[in-house]
Order: structure tokens, then sequence, then C-alpha cells
């Protein structure tokens, strides 16, 4: 579907708070277009700051009761785990209204500009776009960016969940989901794959996916040390191809890496570059976002003096507080890559780790299962402990065929401690209550942004734990 004059058209968001619809509407309000949404968020009462922050904006918010449908002329835009059954998608197919997936979309205004940077891999996607955005905003450039996650760069008192940016430069800044498939909608002039893992379908077809991707871009920014993106780099020319590593020869690699419990600096040519994120995996990410840049004209020590100034993402590897000796940090992981990085990342300093982990649906806890509890008990150390709840269910019909308890058995007999404590709230209960001084509490897991909450009222709990004592 054509967009053209966004001014001309009414979009209505069915689910209008979800990670990557909220940066897409923010996006289409800022450039003049008439937006509206739902959320059963907002319905809930969950979050309402988020909702707060969308209203400023000009957008208008409505119940999920199909009321704020009210002409043939909006265009609805939805997931497809927005079922056919809720009231909004009703009265859009009565009224004839014409639909379009979030992804349908993105894709759409990507493709239309004059600079389509286009991450892709199964992680770090959100954090090298905040490094992009990061690098060509200090450039001048005044990019669009549409990111999964709050870029702290960007938030502000008056924009507290900064997950996009509308400029008036040429590039259109994005990560590109791969786990509906959606990413062979898009077609960039600067493609970056960080890494291929198993998340949401099999190696076989991620790598089809990623390999189409990679081909449509004039310049293919890929990181050698993933195996699987490493083979589909050489099916590229090497003119249309830059490359970055931390364990191999590259176009771009990072030497002599000193990592801190927040932070991590590293050599890269004669460059010492220091980043305010932590962990070897955010070295790969920097080098990842350098390349993209120095693909899109930006000399190299912009791209670097522009890393430098990245000082993260919410929800990645955030320190929330720390009280009664213990740090709280808030991190998005919840596939076996993600996790495994954070874990490897806290374990490079002393102290114990309590994890919560919510998984993200029961259905990727069944494709997961395997390899969650490989990582879990390779990366757990003898005295961690990792307490799952049930997971995260925000309505709508589901296959519960494997479930948390089924993880944490399997954990316990690897020999890892583990609990499964369904309600979360008094999982994260048992953990400030097991909690004493120098350990790491991380609060790990995806689609459901009441995580942050729960995490900054265990960094209160913990300071009420330390006036009783």
């Amino acid at each position: 579907m054509q967009i053209g004059n966004l001014s001309d058209h009414s979009f209505f968001f069915v689910g209008i708070g979800g990670s990557g619809m909220m940066p897409l509407a923010m996006i289409l309000a800022g450039r003049g277009a008439t937006v509206a949404g739902s959320d059963r968020g907002l319905d809930q009462g969950r979050v309402p700051a988020k909702f707060d922050d969308l209203a400023a904006k000009g957008i208008a918010l409505h119940p999920q009761d199909g009321s704020g449908i009210v002409a043939r002329e909006q265009i609805v835009v939805a997931s497809a785990a927005v079922e056919a059954s809720v009231p909004d998608m009703i009265a859009a197919d009565t009224l004839g209204c014409a639909r379009m997936t979030r992804a349908e979309l993105n894709a759409a205004l990507f493709n239309a500009s004059v600079l389509p940077i286009g991450v892709a891999g199964t992680s770090g996607k959100s954090t090298v776009t905040g490094m992009i955005a990061r690098i060509l905003h200090d450039a001048g450039r005044d990019p669009t960016v549409m990111n999964g996650a709050v870029m702290k760069d960007f938030a502000a008192p008056d924009r507290p969940f900064a997950s996009a940016l509308v400029g008036a430069g040429e590039a259109y800044v994005s990560e590109v989901d791969e786990s509906d498939g959606s990413i062979a909608l898009y077609s960039p002039r600067i493609a970056v794959l960080n890494n291929v893992s198993l998340d949401h379908k099999s190696l076989d077809e991620l790598n089809a996916l990623f390999a189409d991707f990679i081909a449509k871009a004039t310049t293919a920014v890929i990181n050698l040390d993933n195996p699987d993106a490493a083979r589909l780099a050489m099916t590229l020319p090497k003119d249309r191809l830059i490359t970055f590593a931390l364990d191999r020869e590259a176009d771009l690699r990072a030497t002599d890496i000193v990592e801190e419990p927040f932070a991590v600096a590293f050599t890269l040519g004669e460059r010492h570059v220091r980043l305010s994120v932590p962990g070897r995996h955010n070295v790969s990410n920097a080098l990842a976002a350098i390349g993209a840049a120095v693909a899109a004209g930006i000399p190299l020590d912009e791209a670097v003096a522009g890393i430098a100034r990245f000082t993260g993402l919410r929800r990645r590897f955030d320190l929330v507080g720390q009280a009664a000796g213990v740090a709280v940090i808030d991190d998005f992981g919840h596939n076996p890559d993600k996790i495994a990085a954070t874990l490897d990342t806290l374990h490079a300093f002393p102290g114990r780790l309590l994890l919560l982990f919510q998984p993200h649906g029961y259905g990727p806890l069944k494709v997961m299962r395997s390899e969650l509890v490989t990582m879990f008990a390779a990366k757990l150390a003898p005295d961690d402990v990792l307490a799952l709840p049930d997971p995260v269910y925000q309505g709508g019909t589901v296959n519960r065929e494997v479930t948390s308890a089924d993880i944490v058995a399997d954990v316990t007999l690897a020999g890892r401690h583990a609990r499964h404590i369904p309600d979360r709230a008094a999982a994260a209960a048992h953990l400030v209550a097991q909690a004493r001084p120098g350990d790491r509490i991380v609060v790990m897991g995806a689609r459901d942004d009441t995580l942050s909450l729960l995490a900054a009222d265990m960094v209160a709990a913990l300071g009420g734990k330390s006036g009783q004592n």
C-alpha cells in the first residue's frame, strides 16, 4: 500500500502502546498524519505515563471497544497478535477500513526514504539502532529513527518515551524484525546483520531471511564473529561489505577490551574508545553502528566520537538503583543469546546473581526450551538463584504446552538453583528476601513494560529491608 502525503491520512493503531507501535505512531504524528489508537494496557491502567506521553503529542486515545474507529477512511494498523474478535477489528471490518500491519506501515516509510538503514539480527537490534541514531544526530544528519526501546540519549522530561526520532534528514533508521518474517518487506541501502541465533524461527529459516535482506543492500555491515552471519557475508562481493569482529580479522576490529561494571573500553585501529554501556557484546554492537555510519558517509573519527557519547537504552542492562548494598538491573534479555550476554557481563565481576526471568510467551518458551535450559546450566554460577514466574499473558487464546515450571525442572536437574513462583510479585519478593550486600538482582523479560515498574519496586523494597536492619 502506497502512503503518499501523510497529512492526507488518518491512522488508528490497535495496541498503540506496544514497543513497535508507539514509535511508529510518534513518527506519523510528527510528520503531520492524524493518529489515534487504543490499547489493552490503557484500559487496564498499566503504565499510564506512556499513554500520557502519546496524548501530549496530539494522539487521540480510545478504549479498545470499537468506539475510536468511526470512518471508512481510517487506516487501521494492528499487529498479528491482535485477534479478529477484538471490538476495534470488528468495527474496522464493518466499516471496510483499509488495514496494515505495523511492519507494512514501517516498511512503506522506510522504503520511501532516501537513505534507509535497516538493523537486523536476533540480538542487539535496538542497541545498534540507538547507537546509529546518536552518531547521525551528533553529525548533524537529523535522522528519523524507529526503535523498539527508549533511547536515553533523546529522553527528556517532555519526551520520556523517546523510542522514535522525527528528523528532516535523509536517513530512516529502523530495526527490522525477523521473528514474523516481516524483514522481507524492507529494502535497505545499508543493512546491518548483527548475529543469527535461535529465537522464534529455525536457523534455516533465519538464514534465508537474512540472506535476502543483505542481498538488497548497497552496503551490508556484518558480524564475522557469528558463524552464520560470517557465512552469509561470503555471499556478497567485497565492495558491498563492511565486516566487524572482536575475535578475527575484519574491516573494523576491536582489540584490548577492558571491561568495567557499567562500561567497557577497547581499541579500534589507533583510536581508544570507551562506552558507557558494559559488556563485550556492546563492543560488537558499537562496531556495527560505526560500520553503518561509515557506510552512510560519516568520517570514522566522527562515528567514534558519537559512539562514545551513547548512554544506552532503557531496559538494556539498565541500572535502576541500589539499596542495601544490592544493585537492581532491568534488562530486555528474553532469548538464550541475550540472557547469556548479560550473565557474561555480570559474571566478569564479583557478586551473586538473583535473576527474575519472565518468559515473553508460551510459544517462544516451547521453541527455546532446550536452548534456554542449556544456557542457564552453562551460564548460572553455582550460588546464583533463578526465579521464573509464569509467562507474560495479556489476554487472548494461548497454548500452554511448555510452562515456566518445565524450564525450572530442567534447570534444577542440570544442577542450578531455580524456582518456579507463578506470581511475579511473589517471585520478586522472594529474591528481595534472599538478597544480601554485593548481590545483583536482574529483572529480565520482553513484551511487558511493567517489568520496569517491578524493578523499581524491588529497589524500594530493598531500601525498606535495609531500614529494618
